[in-house]
């Protein structure tokens, strides 16, 4: 699931920022002053017959926001590493199994979220835009509601790995792989299409009930990848535990083989916990009266999920660190020989 910055700076007060209405109207004997968010404003004056109508249209130079600075700092940083990620997998052969499949979804969600995040700055601060402006924000929320579900995707496909070892490698399970793309990415643009804006939530111009949709739907997310990893973790504590019987392992050695498989799920669900899961409660709880500080303090570290899962997912891959290395050495081979292997043994 993801969220969206705003199509507008934030700043809190009058008819602008976040929370406000994009709109301000005031009138008091004939005379109507009329502010538009943005960087023009226009006034509007009549006089005593009513019959003439003066408009001024001022040009004011937009203030540089700091929060919107690093949002788009985060977002450069977003497209630099999964730029890296989507060209090692689609220009390497080898990479054609269900994981790396997935692994591609999620570099190309972070991917689009990372772009979307430096041209809404683009459009805000050089080319202010209200329609421009609303594409970019529906291009983010479904660009990062397509990266959590990969995550949710990737996760299914590591417990399935370990759950049907003897039948994983299968034609079932490539189906099963694109089946999971079809429905991750159609669930993303469903959730991109914005309506139009009435009553605007704590992300301009999100609707209160579509931030709330937003939020339920990835704590329904992440309720469903901790089920799958508390699953994983009993799996890879058994599958330990008869390995030890076995072969006559060591308790120490069995420990140690346990807390491998234990921590890593640990690290995945707690950093996407981290990032995500103060934007997701904020977006459920805050309403338009609350400061945008709020909105920019719980958005940019959800940004930070993106920046962290190629290094948490495709990078710690073995087969992708040889691709990188020869690509660095200068002897880069599209057929470079792999070793066979599962989700679970990344």
């Amino acid at each position: 699931m993801a969220l969206a910055p705003a199509a507008a700076p934030l700043s809190q007060g009058g008819s602008e920022g976040l929370g406000g209405s994009g709109l301000g109207v005031t009138s008091a004997q004939g005379a109507a002053v009329v502010e538009c968010t943005g960087s023009l404003r226009c006034c509007a004056s009549l006089n005593g017959s009513g019959s003439s109508l003066d408009l001024e249209s001022v040009v004011q130079p937009l203030a540089l926001n700091p929060w919107d600075v690093a949002l788009c700092i985060s977002g450069t940083i977003i497209s630099c590493e999964n730029a890296v990620v989507v060209v090692v997998i689609f220009y390497t052969p080898a990479f054609r199994a269900p994981m790396f499949l997935l692994m591609g979804s999620l570099a190309t969600a972070d991917l689009l979220a990372g772009l979307g995040l430096i041209l809404h700055f683009a459009f805000v601060y050089f080319t202010p835009s209200e329609a421009v402006s609303l594409l970019t924000v529906g291009l983010l929320v479904t660009s990062f509601t397509a990266s959590v579900c990969s995550l949710l995707a990737i996760t299914i496909d590591r417990y399935l790995s370990l759950y049907n070892a003897l039948t994983y490698y299968s034609e079932r399970t490539v189906t099963r792989t694109y089946i999971m793309l079809i429905l991750t990415w159609g669930a993303s643009i469903c959730h991109g299409l914005l309506p139009e804006p009435s009553a605007c939530s704590v992300v301009r111009p999100l609707t209160r009930s579509h931030l709330v949709l937003l939020s339920a739907s990835f704590l329904a997310v992440f309720a469903v990848m901790l089920q799958l990893y508390v699953q994983i973790c009993r799996i890879v504590c058994r599958h330990a535990h008869q390995i030890a019987v076995q072969r006559h392992f060591l308790a120490s050695s069995h420990y140690a083989t346990t807390r491998k498989g234990i921590a890593t799920p640990a690290v995945l669900l707690g950093t996407l916990a981290s990032c995500w899961l103060p934007f997701a409660v904020y977006g459920l709880l805050g309403d338009c009266s609350s400061p945008a500080l709020y909105t920019y303090a719980t958005l940019l570290p959800a940004t930070y999920n993106s920046v962290l899962n190629p290094v948490l997912y495709a990078f710690r891959n073995q087969e992708i660190q040889k691709v990188l290395w020869a690509v660095c050495c200068g002897c880069c081979s599209p057929t470079l020989p792999f070793r066979s292997r599962s989700p679970s043994d990344v």
